[in-house]
């Protein structure tokens, strides 16, 4: 009796530790920095990681959608540069638009990217990887096209509010975000269509059984992810105050870390966009703390891997006992 006892305590300490795991790792992560760096707590720091976190939460809600239908997207650091200089374009000068107009403009050029990304994957079946592999370097190929090979500077103090002005205190930058998770939220857990990326990840040939488009959702979340990369491009932009042909250099790495290590299954199907948030938090910290304590950024590198690494061996040993 004893024995099944314990037997039924192990497993109940395992499933939990399965299910709050990443928050137990977040809490624990925030205590260490705390104890380790007395500059952490302080409220101007945070603020800091929340606006540093939010170009990359943006990424990694798009990443959700895409991973969670068994894909991945290996070219948004690329698209982010696109829509970046896209987008500074139009701002620049005496003649600059509306920082609105190069807004849309950021978002279009980053859609059409996604677009031609899931055109490919849902209906030639050309695989993800290959497929965003390719358009990683064409979309890098044409932002050095389109820029010239330089940066794009002078931009209009509206548009550079988009990455720097803030409302009540709150950066605009993370109310962006808020805006993105809250919506991506809401549609993965109450709409239809949420539903339906969870079931095509899931198990494709019995969601297409049930009536659902595969193709269609499968090309829709690369829309998705190509427009939040444009949203992305454009508040990293305004953010730096000039558009960079080499902006979004290993983005896509922080974005999938992020989603991995916030449980999103790899094989798609299962995942929890507020576990994204956690995740995106949690690689904002490991990068804040490792600066103030003054660890080199090549050293960051080999730690933001093995996270990964570490995140995807946890994701396989959990399908593996699931």
């Amino acid at each position: 009796m004893n024995a099944l006892s314990s037997k039924v305590g192990e497993t109940s300490m395992a499933s939990t530790i399965a299910r709050y795991g990443i928050v137990i790792s977040f809490v624990l992560l925030f205590v260490v920095l705390s104890v380790a760096s007395p500059n952490f707590l302080s409220t101007n720091n945070l603020i800091n990681v929340l606006r540093q976190v939010s170009i990359n939460g943006v990424l990694a809600v798009g990443m959700t959608f895409v991973i969670l239908t068994a894909g991945i997207d290996l070219s948004i650091g690329s698209i982010l540069a696109l829509a970046g200089a896209a987008s500074a374009s139009f701002v620049t000068g005496p003649d600059a638009f509306n920082p609105a107009v190069a807004f849309i403009v950021g978002l279009l050029a980053g859609s059409i990217c996604g677009a031609i990304n899931g055109f490919f994957i849902a209906y030639f079946r050309v695989p993800a990887f290959v497929t965003t592999l390719g358009m990683l370097s064409v979309a890098r190929g044409a932002t050095l096209l389109y820029s010239g090979g330089r940066p794009i500077p002078n931009l209009s103090a509206g548009f550079r509010w988009l990455g720097q002005g803030s409302v009540v205190g709150i950066p605009v930058p993370v109310i962006i975000f808020a805006i993105v998770f809250a919506v991506a939220a809401v549609v993965l857990r109450y709409a239809v269509y949420g539903r339906r990326i969870y079931a095509v990840g899931g198990n494709p040939r019995s969601a297409k059984t049930s009536g659902i488009d595969v193709s269609a959702t499968i090309f829709s979340v690369y829309v998705i992810m190509g427009a939040l990369a444009g949203i992305a491009g454009v508040m990293l932009t305004a953010r730096t105050t000039s558009a960079l042909p080499q902006a979004g250099l290993g983005y896509e790495l922080d974005a999938i870390a992020a989603v991995v290590i916030g449980g999103t299954s790899l094989t798609g199907g299962v995942g929890r966009i507020g576990y994204t948030l956690v995740g995106v938090l949690i690689i904002g910290m490991i990068s804040n703390g490792l600066d103030l304590m003054g660890v080199s950024s090549y050293y960051q590198q080999i730690i933001k891997g093995s996270i990964i690494v570490l995140a995807v061996l946890i994701d396989r040993s959990r399908s593996r006992v699931d």
